[in-house]
C-alpha cells in the first residue's frame, strides 16, 4: 500500500497553491479530514461551471474524472448538485476553483499527473 495525503492536506494545497498563483480557491463544504472524496467546482473567471471529482482510475492510481452535469446553466444549478452530493455523503469535500486551466491546476497540484 502505497502512502498518501489526507483530503485535509490536499485541500489545504489547493486553496493555498491557487492563491499565490492569483486564482481563487474557496472550501464550499469540508469532508472527513482523512479520506473524504474530492469534489471540485471549476470556474474560469466565474463563468463556465463543471465538475471533476478526486477519483480512483482503472490502474489503481487517483486521477480526476468528470462529475456531475455535463452542462450547467449557472452557479445556483452548480450549487444544487453539490448540496445534493452532500446529503448522501457528509464525508464528501466540495472546492470551488476559480483559475485558468483549472483541471489541470487541480492535478499537478494534487500529484495526479
Amino acid at each position: 500500500m502505497t502512502p498518501r495525503l489526507t483530503s485535509a492536506m490536499l485541500v489545504s494545497a489547493l486553496v493555498r497553491r491557487a492563491d499565490s498563483t492569483g486564482g481563487s480557491a474557496m472550501v464550499l463544504a469540508k469532508g472527513d479530514a482523512t479520506s473524504g472524496a474530492i469534489l471540485l467546482l471549476l470556474l474560469e473567471r466565474g463563468g463556465r461551471p463543471r465538475f471533476v471529482e478526486r477519483a480512483i482510475g482503472p490502474d489503481g492510481v487517483p486521477v480526476l474524472l468528470p462529475a456531475g452535469p455535463r452542462e450547467l446553466a449557472d452557479e445556483a444549478e452548480a450549487s444544487a448538485y453539490w448540496r445534493r452530493r452532500r446529503e448522501r455523503d457528509t464525508d464528501l469535500w466540495v472546492v470551488e476553483l476559480d483559475i485558468a486551466g483549472g483541471e489541470r491546476f487541480a492535478a499537478e497540484t494534487m500529484n495526479l499527473c
